[in-house]
């Protein structure tokens, strides 16, 4: 498979079984996914009749010990057998031609990220009530209670460069690259840093190029009460100062404990 796509997934499965049901329907199908469970195992009794079942792969955490995102990820990795790595977060559907997007713009030495529209909770309501992906459209979409609306506009022939951009939920890079630096940073036990920021800014000093194709990565937010607050934010900014200072690109707590 070219790509590996990663689904970091903590308790909601109507989520899942909707981010399946738009994987199915991706009109690029060159990948495999691995739900990146934060959790102790869960049992999705719909998987049984996905399309995708022979490719999906379920890695678990032994026990729920508060946010573990990035070690998940980490077993994550280590399941993968892709070139590419693309990450989803367990509450973004992705656009049917997410995938296809990022096999458009990939290369060895970028990294390419994508944004995402934010529905609104009455938006969210609605669609998981129907589970109905026809719903993830401009015409529903617009005049709803949803937000970043402008990300709906399909327009696949645009990349630019940038020097900072990625979100968690919806990038990709070369498996070797994150092998090079160790993977995920597990000191990172706090949200809003550790899985994006700390793994940006390390991928960079590696010397890779990062590109915007939010026009074409395009994902869609499922409303939720916030999971974090700024002091778990806090928390995480100052680790990552510490470790920028030291400098170090490959840490010490990931992939293999150095």
């Amino acid at each position: 498979m070219k790509f590996s796509v990663v689904i970091a997934y903590y308790k909601n499965q109507t989520a899942l079984e909707l981010i399946i049901k738009a994987l199915e329907n991706q009109t690029f199908q060159d990948f495999e996914v691995i739900i990146a469970e934060d959790d102790v195992r869960s049992e999705f009794q719909f998987l049984s009749s996905s399309l995708l079942k022979d490719r999906i792969k379920h890695v678990y955490q032994a026990k729920d010990n508060g946010f573990t995102k990035n070690a998940t990820l980490n077993l994550a990795l280590k399941a993968a057998t892709s070139t590419y790595i693309l990450f989803v977060d367990g509450d973004c559907v992705p656009h049917k031609h997410m995938v296809k997007a990022y096999d458009k713009w990939m290369q060895h030495n970028a990294i390419c990220f994508g944004r995402r529209v934010m529905l609104g909770p009455i938006f969210t309501e609605k669609l998981y009530a129907s589970k109905d992906l026809k719903m993830l459209n401009f015409f529903k979409i617009f005049g709803s209670d949803s937000r970043r609306v402008k990300y709906m506009f399909y327009l696949p022939f645009i990349r630019q460069e940038r020097s900072k951009g990625i979100w968690g939920h919806n990038w990709c890079v070369a498996k070797q690259h994150l092998i090079d630096i160790n993977g995920f940073d597990e000191d990172y036990v706090t949200a809003g840093v550790g899985e994006d920021v700390d793994i940006e800014w390390r991928l960079l000093a590696k010397g890779l190029k990062l590109y915007s194709i939010r026009f074409a990565a395009i994902q869609f937010h499922l409303h939720h009460k916030e999971n974090y607050n700024n002091m778990d934010v806090e928390t995480g900014k100052k680790q990552l100062a510490a470790k920028m200072q030291i400098g170090s690109i490959v840490c010490k707590n990931g992939l293999n404990k150095i």
